[in-house]
Parts: C-alpha cells; sequence; structure tokens
C-alpha cells in the first residue's frame, strides 16, 4: 500500500536532476530569443473559468480538459492552452491599445488525453503572442522568432511547415458543403488520407473545380513554387488571397535569411477553429510529435469584446526535450558552488566561511562530516552534485581545500 503513494498518476511524472537543469537552461534561452524581438512577460493563472475554454472560443473539447468546481460551485478549468488566456488578459489589461502589443510566457498545460496512450497531461509550454499586428511582416517575424528559438537550443536539423486555412476555407465556401461533410473533409486532409478524401468527394454534390482542387490536397506540399501549382486549383478570391499571402510571408522571412527552413503545406488544417489564417507546425528528428505549433486568429480576441488581430506559438519543452536526446545534443552543466565539511568543533568557522561564501554569490552544502564517511567519499559527493570545490575543516580547525575532478 505505502508503495502506490510513490507512484504518479497517468499522465504525469516527475523531472529532477540533470534533466530539470537542462529544461530551465532550455527554457531561459527561448525566452532570452523571445526578449530579445521586443516581447514581454506576461503570467495567466493555471485554472481559469470554464467559459474561457468553451467550444465556442475553438479551445480543447470539454472532455479534454480537467475541470473542478470552485465554492460558489462555479466550473473551473485546468488551462489547456495558453492562448485564450492571454487573450484576455489582453482584452482586460490592454482595451485602449491601439498599437502592436507582445507577449510572451512559459508554463504548463494540462489535457485529459486518453490513458494508456503514452501521452503526458501536464506538458510544458514556452510561446508568444504578437496582437494587433496584421501584416505579413508579423507573420515572417513570428516565424523567423520560431526559427531562432529552436536553434539557440542546439538543435539545427529541422523544418518548420506552414499552412493558410483560408485556402481552405475558399474551397469549402465555393463547394456549399455542409457543417457536417467539412468537419469529415478536414478529418482526412489532418489523417493525410487522401485516399480517402478523393472517394469520399466523388460521392459529393459539388462544383467540378472544387473536387478537384481537393483530389490535389495531397500534392499542395513544398517549397515557395507549389504555391504556383494550388493557385491553378483555387477556385475562387479567398483562396487565391491566401496564396498571395503566403508568397508575401515567404519574400519577408527571406530577408531574415532563414527561407531554407520554411516549407509549405496547405493541407496543415490545426485542430483549434480559432486559426484564421497562417498556421505553424515545427518538426525535427527524434520525435514524430510537433516541436511548435501556431498560426495567426483573427477573431479569438472577438469572444472578449476585442475585435483585433493577433498571430502566436507554441514551444513544447518537453518534445525538444525528446529531441535533444534522441540527437546526442548534450548542454554542459558547469560545476559551481562548493561543498563544505567540517568536525563539530570547528562548526563556527565552518558556518562564517560559508556565509562569506554565499555573500559573494556562491551556493554552498554545508554539512558535518560523519565518522563513518571519509574525506574521499565527500569529494565524490561533491562531484556527483556539481559542486567545483570541497573545503573541510578539520578537528584542529584547520581549513584544507580538495579539487572536485
Amino acid at each position: 500500500m505505502k508503495d502506490a503513494l510513490l507512484h504518479t498518476p497517468e499522465g504525469v511524472r516527475d523531472i529532477y536532476g540533470d534533466e530539470i537543469i537542462t529544461r530551465k537552461n532550455i527554457t531561459e534561452r527561448i525566452l532570452g530569443e523571445f526578449h530579445s524581438y521586443g516581447f514581454k512577460d506576461i503570467q495567466p493563472p493555471s485554472f481559469e473559468y470554464f467559459d474561457i475554454f468553451n467550444i465556442n472560443i475553438g479551445s480543447a473539447p470539454s472532455n479534454k480538459t480537467f475541470k473542478f468546481f470552485d465554492r460558489e460551485n462555479n466550473t473551473l478549468v485546468l488551462r489547456p492552452d495558453f492562448t485564450p488566456g492571454i487573450a484576455r488578459c489582453y482584452a482586460k489589461y490592454f482595451r485602449d491599445e491601439q498599437l502592436p502589443v507582445r507577449l510572451c510566457y512559459s508554463g504548463n498545460t494540462f489535457m485529459n488525453t486518453l490513458q494508456h496512450q503514452g501521452k503526458l497531461c501536464e506538458r510544458a509550454q514556452a510561446g508568444c503572442e504578437l496582437i494587433n499586428d496584421d501584416t505579413s511582416g508579423a507573420d515572417a517575424e513570428i516565424l523567423a522568432l520560431i526559427i531562432n528559438s529552436i536553434k539557440s537550443t542546439g538543435i539545427s536539423s529541422f523544418q518548420i511547415e506552414v499552412g493558410e486555412v483560408e485556402f481552405f476555407k475558399g474551397i469549402m465556401e465555393e463547394a456549399g458543403c455542409s457543417e457536417d461533410e467539412i468537419i469529415r473533409i478536414r478529418e482526412l486532409i489532418d489523417k493525410r488520407n487522401f485516399f480517402g478524401l478523393t472517394e469520399y468527394v466523388d460521392k459529393l454534390d459539388i462544383p467540378v473545380n472544387t473536387r478537384e482542387a481537393l483530389r490535389n490536397f495531397d500534392s499542395f506540399f513544398g517549397g515557395v513554387e507549389m504555391l504556383d501549382k494550388a493557385e491553378d486549383f483555387a477556385c475562387c478570391e479567398r483562396s487565391k488571397e491566401a496564396l498571395e499571402r503566403l508568397r508575401k510571408v515567404y519574400k519577408a522571412i527571406s530577408y531574415y535569411g532563414l527561407e531554407k527552413y520554411v516549407d509549405f503545406d496547405l493541407g496543415l488544417i490545426n485542430d483549434y477553429d480559432y486559426y484564421t489564417g497562417i498556421t505553424i507546425s515545427g518538426y525535427t528528428y527524434g520525435t514524430g510529435n510537433p516541436i511548435v505549433k501556431g498560426g495567426r486568429y483573427n477573431s479569438l480576441l472577438k469572444n472578449f469584446d476585442r475585435d483585433c488581430p493577433a498571430v502566436g506559438f507554441a514551444i513544447y519543452i518537453d518534445e525538444l526535450m525528446i529531441a535533444l536526446m534522441k540527437q546526442d545534443i548534450s548542454h554542459e552543466i558547469p560545476a559551481e558552488g562548493a561543498l563544505v565539511i567540517y568536525e563539530k568543533i570547528s562548526q563556527e568557522k565552518a558556518v562564517s566561511f560559508s556565509q562569506n561564501k554565499r555573500e559573494e554569490g556562491s551556493s554552498v552544502f554545508l554539512i558535518r562530516k560523519s565518522a563513518r564517511h571519509s574525506v574521499e567519499e565527500y569529494i565524490s559527493y561533491a562531484k556527483d552534485n556539481n559542486k567545483k570545490s570541497l573545503y573541510y575543516f578539520d578537528e584542529a580547525c584547520e581549513l584544507h581545500e580538495y579539487p572536485v575532478d
């Protein structure tokens, strides 16, 4: 029975030792990139009222959230997603702002995933939201920030896929599909089941040009030249404007010299319904899941009585950690601080010495030496705890320093 108390619930885990140091280091590097682009930190609460994440806003489905009640019987939700909470913060604290606002964050999200799938329910994220800027230049700057943030972690082989949901929405508008038909088509595209997509649309009573566009979705992937091919199947102005937007974004990202990291995928239709323009997914070796996702969500803030455009993304720290491990990219953890051991009679001197070291900015382990352990064992202990030095106050109150290799 007591052994059961040592286990965590499925979907969460303990993080300790070198892993947590590396995670903090990676997160600090990413936040450093965010700050270099002028983004300012914000920290929304870990749980909010249910309505912040309800289906009308387009966040996680209700059955995938962790819900509970407060004393007044209000339904509260552990955040499954940062973006709606930050949209609420913007509407509350920047109501009269007319110029762009740049907000960034880091923290954990919580999704009530199905058991026995090996997926984490609690995941660490770091991300940015650029609000009140609807330009293609803003889209490109977000992509540049994503690329440079990933590069800051030591990962060099990765690709950012960029889609445009307006291309798909234009085709659906022209086709006149019902909501159920649109949902089914989206599912097939999202699962990359293009044989099933062809079979399904062939049974629909839709215009020939829209049927041909959907039948060719398996080829709407690649470099900027692919956009010209997609233009041949753009059956309405809305879809054509989406392609032109992507060309502008690509031209702008080329100014940063980062276009080699960007591909286009018009089948990239993300889960969240609040995306209205570009969609973003980033991949690297060692993990089958995206390491970053995001996009433009110009309609989301209307739910908070603010009609303004926005674009943002989230980097998934857990997936980054897996990729770093699989790619054998290590982050050296520098030794720091000291271990101070002392005999009982030397306690006063050892305490004074340790306090001085801390005032100088050093971290100190202070331990009274046990007769059961040798100095050599304490040297090994210092090494295991990543200390640079070991100091020993002996029974004569003399100080000895030992190297920790």
